[in-house]
């Protein structure tokens, strides 16, 4: 893969920014080049006025990085907005003798820690970075206006999933981050929702299963206290276009779809390996003692995907499992919606640990 570091680092974060470029060389990441394009960015941005780099593709891996003198009361709050304002995929706030403070999308926001010095930092930055970059986003969608005309005003999974939407909002588990509008104007948020494959930036989303292959879900950014109109709030996934990375979707004609959900692979993948799961619900909060993936992958990528339902494949039941995501959430399977949330329910913490 090809990297480049873009921007001018400030002189307390020019030595980290030269022992970044070595770590990457040793992990086989090669200067890009104007035949060789990159597909990691490290974005050298100034914390007050933090600049996007401009991406050829939206493959292109983009990490943003900031130095503070002292360490974030709040790293979240210090680096969302540098993430947000950057168009970045993570942001990464650097802290010279504690460490880099990592700030993902989805809220996750952990130390890498300093302690062995600059070297080492690196090192570790570059091994948390490398897995991420390598990751393949499935956020695309094909409308195909084949909907079956009884389904046009939805099923009983359908009302499954309005309902779980309602119960989660009364159980306050659908958090939102801070206001994304504060802080970007219209054509950056614009443009963030595009590269994110996003129509908003809620999050936790639902699943039911319709027939051996297909599953209705909700849409992206939608509300989930108020999933009315099936083909627009909640979406028929038909099939996986894997050559494309893409999600098909049955719809009926007439309506302006959403798009759903960027964990649509995720889901995709469990009802194709375990076929005795009815439904899906995924929430950001946490379970004690359960199975947790690794790296951190970005939701609506295949690695995720696969390592979740890998995971899933050694619980002893996993029709009837929770699996953790690493500084983000939990993914649960059940018979349907209202089971998952009535067995679940008593032990959910809403403080997902981040490490």
């Amino acid at each position: 893969m090809a990297y480049v570091v873009a921007g001018e680092p400030a002189p307390a974060l020019a030595p980290l920014v030269e022992e970044l470029r070595g770590a990457l060389e040793r992990a086989d990441f090669v200067p890009a080049s104007d035949d060789n394009p990159p597909e990691l960015v490290i974005n050298v941005v100034d914390r007050e006025a933090a600049r996007p780099f401009r991406r050829r593709s939206r493959g292109t891996y983009v990490a943003a990085l900031h130095v503070v003198d002292e360490p974030p009361p709040d790293p979240l709050r210090e680096g969302y907005p540098i993430l947000v304002r950057a168009l970045a995929n993570v942001s990464m706030t650097y802290v010279p003798g504690v460490g880099v403070w990592f700030t993902t999308l989805e809220r996750g926001s952990y130390l890498v820690p300093e302690a062995l010095g600059l070297r080492v930092l690196a090192e570790n930055v570059v091994a948390r970075l490398t897995p991420l970059a390598r990751s393949r986003l499935v956020i695309e969608n094909e409308f195909r206006p084949d909907l079956e005309t009884e389904l046009w005003g939805g099923d009983e999974m359908t009302a499954s999933i309005s309902a779980a939407g309602l119960r989660l909002d009364e159980l306050g588990l659908l958090p939102a981050p801070f206001p994304v509008e504060e802080l970007v104007d219209e054509r950056d948020l614009r443009h963030i929702k595009r590269l994110y494959g996003i129509g908003g930036l809620s999050y936790g989303n639902l699943s039911a299963r319709k027939d051996e292959r297909r599953f209705w879900m909700s849409a992206s950014g939608v509300d989930k206290s108020k999933l009315e109109t099936p083909g627009r709030d909640i979406l028929l996934v038909s099939d996986y276009d894997a050559e494309h990375l893409r999600i098909v979707l049955s719809v009926p004609p007439g309506v302006e779809p959403r798009r759903v959900s960027v964990d649509a692979i995720e889901h995709w993948k469990i009802y194709r390996d375990h076929p005795d799961v009815g439904a899906i619900l995924h929430v950001h909060a946490w379970v004690e003692g359960i199975a947790a993936t690794e790296v951190n992958y970005p939701c609506g990528t295949e690695e995720l995907a696969q390592n979740v339902a890998d995971l899933l494949a050694a619980e002893p039941d996993p029709a009837h499992a929770i699996i953790g995501l690493r500084n983000h959430g939990i993914t649960a399977t059940g018979a349907s919606l209202e089971e998952i949330l009535d067995r679940i329910a008593p032990n959910l913490l809403p403080q997902v640990p981040m490490t």
